[in-house]
């Protein structure tokens, strides 16, 4: 009888538990890791970055890539205007709002065209990346922060689509529209906390 091969199961389970070597004290004023950890750093944002994740996973090619693009860019051009001081009105209302439209869009399993799709992810990853701009620490790199700050916004877009290739079973469709419910959900409730 063959052994299991553990190489990749212990490999994975070490990668999990370490813990990053801090190398310099006082912290990583806005570094790579704080860009890394500040998407995930509000429900607010992870609820909205997943739901991009899951709605290209309901429509499919070629929006199961394009969506997770247009978020990034469209929350970099606003995180400069934040950055610069530039203003946007209803930048809280914004963010919960998107949970809710997208929330929504995966619930009910929405498809529009392709490009009104990447309008309404662009439009609400304009909020979200206002909200991240201007709360970059002063002492930042921003360079290294946006490269952290992309990188944790992809993996999101990646944990959205891979729950949303549950919905090629009959159990995972609902799984999908369970977890668009509680995006939604969400949203309402961020909408509440930011009247």
């Amino acid at each position: 009888m063959d052994k299991p091969n553990t190489f990749w199961p212990c490999l994975l389970t070490m990668v999990l538990i370490a813990s990053p070597a801090m190398a310099h004290v006082g912290g990583d004023l806005g570094g790579f890791q704080s860009g890394l950890m500040h998407p995930i750093s509000g429900l607010d944002h992870v609820v909205a970055m997943i739901a991009v994740g899951l709605w290209g996973g309901i429509l499919g090619a070629p929006a199961i890539w394009l969506l997770p693009i247009v978020f990034p860019l469209a929350m970099a051009v606003a995180g400069a205007l934040g950055v610069a001081g530039i203003p946007l009105p209803g930048v809280e209302a914004g963010i919960a709002l998107s949970g809710i439209m997208l929330g929504l869009l995966v619930v009910f399993s929405v498809r529009t065209p392709l490009w009104m799709a990447a309008l309404v992810v662009g439009f609400f990853a304009l909020f979200h990346g206002h909200a991240h701009g201007t709360e970059l620490p002063e002492a930042g790199n921003p360079t290294v922060y946006a490269v952290g700050f992309v990188l944790s916004t992809g993996l999101l877009h990646l944990l959205g689509i891979a729950v949303g290739q549950l919905g090629k079973w009959q159990i995972g469709q609902f799984v999908v529209r369970l977890c668009g419910a509680a995006i939604a959900l969400a949203g309402g409730l961020f909408l509440v906390g930011a009247a």
